[in-house]
């Protein structure tokens, strides 16, 4: 994480709703087989926690209850290059957004696991503008113990939220300006969007 404080946040509905936005990150842990890392979708309980379930099978699965883990959510990035800068003599850098969360790690029992993935599957289903909402009450009860049987579920509750929004702070209003035209151009709109809302 980019050590600058201009690019830290204290703002946690922010830090909350880039969680729910993005839905997606990565859990990190050293266990007695080495380091290892989760690809998971995450849930913030909106109270200082985020939730995720990992497969039986997983590495981290049978090691994470009781640990001390750091889950990372990567959110939108891009390259910026000095042509967009007034000062081309400027070197590029990348602009992203980055939130780590460390913090202890337990165990769910079923019904906070079976909750997880309602609550997963009911936030992604509304976001689907085509077609029947799908409910998990469609899965047959005989086979959702079965599917429930091979996944654990986890909520790592933080104790240290470490964000880093790298968005051009420290750029003059006319570079910031180019940078943002540059991205857009390129594609990369939800940077240049961050830049443009957060910045001002």
């Amino acid at each position: 994480m980019h050590p600058n404080p201009a690019y830290r946040s204290d703002d946690r509905l922010l830090l909350d709703t880039l969680i729910d936005e993005v839905g997606f990150g990565m859990v990190f842990a050293t266990t007695p087989d080495g380091p290892r890392v989760a690809h998971v979708p995450l849930l913030s309980t909106g109270d200082g926690a985020v939730q995720f379930h990992l497969a039986r099978g997983n590495a981290l699965a049978r090691h994470l209850d009781g640990m001390t883990a750091l889950a990372v959510v990567n959110g939108p990035d891009g390259y910026v290059s000095p042509r967009w800068y007034k000062d081309t003599t400027r070197v590029p850098t990348w602009n992203y957004v980055a939130l780590e969360l460390e913090g202890r790690v337990r165990r769910m029992d079923s019904d906070g696991l079976l909750a997880l993935l309602v609550a997963l599957s009911d936030k992604h289903e509304a976001r689907i503008a085509e077609g029947d909402f799908w409910k998990i009450d469609k899965v047959p009860e005989a086979k959702l113990r079965g599917l429930l049987a091979a996944i654990t579920g986890f909520e790592l509750e933080v104790q240290a939220w470490r964000p880093t929004l790298k968005l051009s702070q420290r750029d003059t209003p006319e570079d910031l300006e180019g940078a943002i035209a540059g991205l857009e151009a390129q594609g990369s709109v939800a940077i240049a969007a961050l830049m443009r809302n957060l910045t001002r």
